[in-house]
This record gives C-alpha cells, structure tokens and sequence, in this order.
C-alpha cells in the first residue's frame, strides 16, 4: 500500500486545526500559514504525478484500510489518469484562491461604499479552505464508492459556510439553496448506494470489484438514475442547474473559483466513472435523453449568458453551457470526446477560474458586480484589463488557448462517432457548435463594456494589479496558454483511463486520438 494519497489529504486537514487554533488577532498569520500548507499540498501533488506510470496499473498509489468491516466498507483510495488530474487542478486552484481571498474575509465592499461584514472570522475562512482541499483530494481518489458518497456529502459543508458567512448580501438564500438541492441529490445518491451494496451481494463497496456484477438490466436503470441525477445536480445540468448562478454570484470569487471550477467536476467526473463502469447498459439506453439535456444546457446557458448584467451570474451561465460539452462528450461513447471531455473539466477550471478572480478584483476595486458600472478598464488598469481578457478569450474557447482544444475534442469525437449509427449524435455535435457563434457574444459583449468605451467616473480611480494580484492570474494564464498550445502531458494521462473506462462498457476505442489528439 502507498501512503501517498492519505498523506496529501491528512496535510490540509492538519493545516486547518493549525490556522483555527491559533490566538486572536493572528489573521496575517492565519493567511501564511494556509498559503504555506496549500504549496506544500502543491508539492506532494506534484510528486505523485511525476510517480504516476499513464500505462500501468490503471489504480496507483492505492492504499485500503478497514473502516466498517461488518459492511465491507474500507478508506480505500487510489488515481487513475482522470482523477489525477482533476487533483492536480485542486491542488493548482487552492494556494491560487488563498492569494487571491487575502482580503475575501474581511468584508464586502457593496456599490454606496459600505461593507458587508462577515458573519465568522478570518481564520475559520481560511481553516475552511483546507477542509474543502482535503474533500476535494479525497472524493477524485476514493475508491470505495462509500467513502465517496461521504466525501461527496462533506464537501458541501466548508462551501456552504464559505458562501453563508462570506458572500454578498443574498448570501443566506444562495447558501441554503445550493444545500438543499446538493442534499437531495445526495439522497437519492444513497438510496442508490444502499440498492447497489445488496444487490451487488459482494459485502463490499470497492469500485473495481462492483464493475459487471450488476447483470438485470432494470435494475441497473434505477440505480443508474440514483446516481445520475445526484451527479446532473452536482455538475449541473439542465434543468437542476438553477442553484449555480445564486451560489457563484453569492459567493467570494475564491470560493466561486472552487465551487464552479472544482466541485461541480465532481458531477461529471462520477458519470465517466461510476454511472457509465458501473451500468453499462443503463448507460447506453439513456445516452439519447441524457445528450438532449446537454445539448440543452449548451445552447441554454449560452443565451441566458448574454442578458446577464451581473459578471459573476453571467460566468455561472457560461459554465453551464460547458458543462453540457463535458455531458455530451461523456456519453458520447468514444475515446475522443471522453478524452476531450475529462481535459474539459481541466481546462475549465483554469479558464473559469481565471476569468471569475479577474471579475473579483474588478468588483473589489467598483464594489458593483454590474457591467453597466463598468467602462474604459484597459485605460486606467491595462494588466488588469490585459488579463481578463486573456481569461475571457479562453472562456470562448479561442483556438490557441486551452478550451479549445477540450471542445474541439469533444465535438468531433460526438460528430464522427458510430456507436449508435442513428446520426443523432452527429446532429447534436452540429446544434451544438451554435454555442461556439453565442460564446463570442456574451464573452465579446462583456469585455468591450467593462474595458472599452468611454471611463466610467468610479473607474478612474481604479489602481492596476499589485504584485499579489498577478502572482494569482499569471499561473492560470500561463497554463491556459501552455496547454492551449501542447495538451499532450495531460492526454498522456488521460487517454488510458478513457480507454479503460470503455472497454468495461464493451464500446470499441477507436484510433482517433493515437492519430492527432494526443500528439
């Protein structure tokens, strides 16, 4: 057994008793000690990485313990190419958020002047933050399909404090919304849980022994739809997407970054996982209604985008249209698009994040989330106007950039395959490129009024970034760039899982990404 993985999720848990139990007053301290223990989360991650083999075992750095023995249930962790990447996101995106959230604690600035005061410290902020890092690495690793559903339900703690003590001034309503519908989609998650632990008759919860055993084909539709739905809520995907835009608005741009970039992975990371291994067949009979749902929150989310005034809403609706290309080329059934739909969830969560702290730093700057309250950015704060632009751009997808490529995958994948030989996919993969005309809209439309035109009177007295400022937007435009241009070492990684996953659905891999994707 490797003790890696336990270790990297015991260090932040660690951190965070450190940051709450240090003495009044301290919160400079607070603030470093979270940045020094979100950086050596950052190293460790980074070791693991550079130990992973792509075409080795497909679960590395496994490690099992009992946990529940009369139940078979065990803290058993373990990555595969996808979830290692996806930890690899988290680990990039935290000690970013913690540089960017230096100030997030300390109040709200609204429009009039006045600041909204948080309901709790500092400290406990920053102690949330680590307990959030801790969840994230331990729901991406976990191979108990148990331990998951526990990670998968306490995450939703740390971020529904973060957006209930620290957001704006409809904090409580977005808070108890995006719990009420995370709880009920991890109830129904549970029942499923409960179903597949009986039937399975395995007296065990380990994803890799649970892969074919469930044979009924009408069972596998009922727990298929438990965990399907959990998942859709979590991603989200139309219609139960409502929660995202109150929460992101709501929300600090740290935790916003966090929630859209991170959390909402977890969503289509259980369907690539545990929806399409576990249930094949249910898989294969929904994939018509499930790519009409994507295609409607691709196309949905892009128009909703465009009459948002509010930033912060308006990158929430942008994220749901993306987030139906990461569903469509998740149930695609190729290796393209499911190679280019895990990339996706990376490459959205550095340009989303990207454009989400640019906005937060334009708001604290205004104290107004209002686009109209914006105007000639770039003469007054050209690196500020620089970079979300830059962010803006990659959320559009410019070719380039690195959600280009992640889409492009993912639509040529959904266009050229014959798994279902109907043409229906082939039809979706074309409504949906409207998207990529809409994308240009809402994103264009966006940046020429908040940095162009004539310079608003509050925006004169606008400072450009601080040294703090860039260190948080650099790395992010570095790698939006970087892998904009050479995707390769994340494909390297992702592609054999990918392969893995379809060949237990029984879907044949095709050559497509040997050929040119992966290159």
């Amino acid at each position: 057994m490797s003790p890696w993985l336990p270790i990297l999720m015991a260090v932040p848990v660690v951190g965070a008793i450190v940051v709450a139990l240090l003495p009044k007053g301290s919160d400079k301290l607070a603030k470093q000690v979270t940045l020094l223990v979100s950086l050596l989360v950052l190293v460790l991650t980074g070791v693991v990485a550079a130990g992973f083999k792509p075409n080795g075992d497909r679960f590395q750095f496994v490690a099992e313990y009992n946990w529940i023995p009369s139940f078979g249930v065990k803290f058993g962790v373990g990555v595969d190419g996808v979830a290692l990447v996806l930890i690899a996101l988290s680990a990039v995106l935290v000690p970013i958020v913690v540089l960017a959230s230096w100030h997030d604690a300390d109040g709200v600035k609204s429009a009039d002047g006045t600041v909204i005061a948080p309901k709790r410290s500092v400290k406990t902020y920053f102690s949330l933050l680590l307990v959030l890092e801790t969840m994230m690495i331990g729901v991406f690793a976990a191979t108990d399909i148990f331990l998951f559903y526990v990670f998968f339900e306490a995450m939703l703690i740390p971020m529904y404090f973060m957006i209930g003590s620290y957001g704006g001034a409809q904090r409580s309503y977005a808070a108890v919304k995006f719990l009420l519908y995370s709880l009920f989609g991890g109830l129904l998650m549970l029942v499923a849980v409960i179903g597949l632990y009986f039937v399975a008759g395995k007296n065990t919860f380990m994803f890799p022994q649970l892969i074919g055993v469930i044979q009924d084909p009408a069972m596998q539709k009922w727990l298929f739809a438990g965990f399907f739905i959990a998942f859709a809520i979590k991603a989200p995907l139309w219609p139960v997407h409502t929660w995202l835009p109150d929460a992101a608005a709501q929300a600090p741009a740290g935790a916003a970054v966090l929630l859209v970039g991170v959390l909402d992975k977890v969503g289509t990371f259980g369907m690539l996982r545990f929806c399409l291994e576990l249930f094949p067949e249910a898989a294969k009979a929904f994939t018509m209604p499930i790519v009409v749902l994507a295609v409607i929150s691709i196309i949905y989310g892009a128009i909703v985008a465009i009459g948002q005034n509010d930033m912060k809403r308006l990158i929430a609706y942008t994220s749901i249209s993306h987030f139906g290309f990461i569903v469509l080329g998740v149930f695609a059934m190729s290796d393209v698009a499911q190679s280019g739909a895990a990339l996706y969830m990376v490459n959205h969560g550095f340009a989303t994040g990207a454009l989400f702290l640019a906005a937060g730093f334009l708001i604290a700057r205004r104290g107004s989330p209002y686009i109209e309250d914006y105007g000639g950015v770039q003469k007054v704060a050209p690196m500020l106007a620089g970079f979300f632009l830059v962010a803006g751009l990659a959320g559009l997808s410019l070719p380039g950039l690195s959600s280009f490529v992640s889409e492009f995958m993912v639509m040529i994948g959904t266009y050229s395959t014959e798994a279902h030989g109907s043409g229906a996919l082939t039809a979706a993969a074309v409504v949906s490129a409207v998207a990529v005309i809409l994308a240009a809209v809402y994103i264009l439309w966006m940046v020429q009024r908040v940095l162009n035109g004539p310079t608003a009177e509050p925006v004169k007295a606008f400072k450009d970034l601080n040294a703090r400022e860039i260190w948080v937007l650099a790395p992010l435009v570095a790698l939006i760039i970087g892998f904009g241009f050479f995707p390769k070492p994340l494909l390297d990684v992702i592609n054999p899982s990918v392969q893995e996953t379809l060949t237990n659905v029984k879907v044949p891999v095709s050559t497509i990404a040997e050929k040119g994707t992966g290159q």
